[in-house]
């Protein structure tokens, strides 16, 4: 419970800007994420003005730093550290972390890569910040903090499952359009503020639930984007629960197939500069999908639905319930209509991704 805390309290640090410490003795890292860095706070942060850079593999490709011996050796690892040179000051390292200034600063460098000594805290560090919802990319020291900052593990951090912690918070009943005999069931984690939900629709009636895991995306749940079928899958998705009259839809705080609303506006600008949707959340440093679907395992176990009939078109959603333990009784086929906005969208998630569209 304690490793799970000090990772929650890393992701707070991160989001606020405050550096953080991965590691002990010789093998530990002084890290401040890039994005959320100001002067002040890389000041105090490195007050000698020396500081390398840690980026992701991804990245590190998309640079064309992946052509140096070190980031080819270490991205096995799971990150590359750049030397510091004279011009590696906050802007540089911002435009370095941040693939929508790509157009605006396309000449970088030269750069040099290092070995990576601290391999298993520096992947470490990267994925924290993904669980942040911030770009994976840091400014690094070996030497210690002048200033407190949150202590972390790499083991700690590679072995946290928020979605353990997930416990049933509130319900209520909650008539809905699709069906009024409809409860909702708020499900909470005591080591981070995400908050997932249930809609159950109808009454078991002696099949197992239909159920859609829904990831939540603002932009077409709340807004109607035509950049994607997310808003159209949510409304067929009720409607078939309804007409069959017992289902669970899911609703996932995984935005942006688990990147985060910022992070998901950041790969649209990418994608109105030509690239899909999977090399645009490389670009970012991401997966290809960085959801954690034991999250919803974890919300059927509470729910007493360990077997379930799945409506879905990708395989990744029946691959991670079953291996958390759900039984999938039937995948159902689940498509939306497409436009002239999201129609590269879903060939990219048939061809890349393995949705059976």
């Amino acid at each position: 419970m304690t490793a799970a805390r000090d990772v929650a309290r890393g992701i707070d640090a991160l989001r606020r800007g405050w550096p953080i410490m991965i590691g002990e003795g010789t093998a530990a890292l002084a890290l401040l994420p890039i994005e959320t860095a100001d002067a002040a706070r890389l000041a105090d942060f490195a007050p000698d003005a020396r500081y390398d850079i840690l980026l992701s593999p991804e990245r590190a490709q998309t640079l064309r730093l992946d052509n140096q011996r070190a980031a080819a050796e270490s991205a096995g690892q799971g990150a590359v550290r750049i030397a510091q040179v004279p011009w590696l000051d906050l802007d540089t390292a911002t435009a370095l972390a941040d693939p929508s200034r790509d157009l605006s600063t396309p000449f970088k460098g030269p750069f040099a890569t290092q070995p990576l000594a601290a391999a298993g805290e520096a992947a470490a560090a990267l994925k924290l910040a993904r669980l942040a919802g911030l770009l994976p990319a840091f400014f690094v020291r070996d030497t210690p903090l002048h200033v407190d900052a949150p202590t972390l593990t790499a083991a700690a951090i590679r072995d946290y499952d928020a979605a353990s912690h997930l416990r049933i918070a509130s319900r209520a009943r909650l008539p809905v359009t699709a069906h009024a005999a409809s409860e909702i069931v708020a499900f909470r984690s005591s080591e981070e503020a995400v908050e997932h939900v249930a809609l159950i629709i109808g009454a078991p009636n002696g099949r197992p639930p239909l159920v859609r895991l829904h990831s939540e995306c603002l932009t077409g749940d709340v807004f109607g984007s035509l950049k994607c079928d997310c808003g159209p899958q949510l409304d067929a998705a009720l409607e078939r629960m309804a007409a069959e009259g017992w289902g669970i839809l899911l609703y996932l705080r995984q935005e942006g197939r688990g990147i985060g609303l910022i992070n998901k506006l950041r790969a649209y600008a990418l994608q109105d500069q030509g690239y899909d949707t999977v090399d645009a959340n490389l670009r970012l440093g991401f997966a290809i999908d960085a959801r954690d679907f034991g999250a919803a395992a974890r919300m059927l176990d509470l729910l007493g639905q360990p077997r379930i009939r799945l409506l879905t078109n990708n395989p990744a959603k029946v691959a991670g319930l079953a291996e958390a333990g759900i039984e999938i009784a039937e995948r159902v086929p689940h498509r939306a209509a497409a436009n002239r906005f999201n129609a590269d969208y879903l060939a990219t998630k048939r061809d890349r991704t393995g949705h059976a569209l």
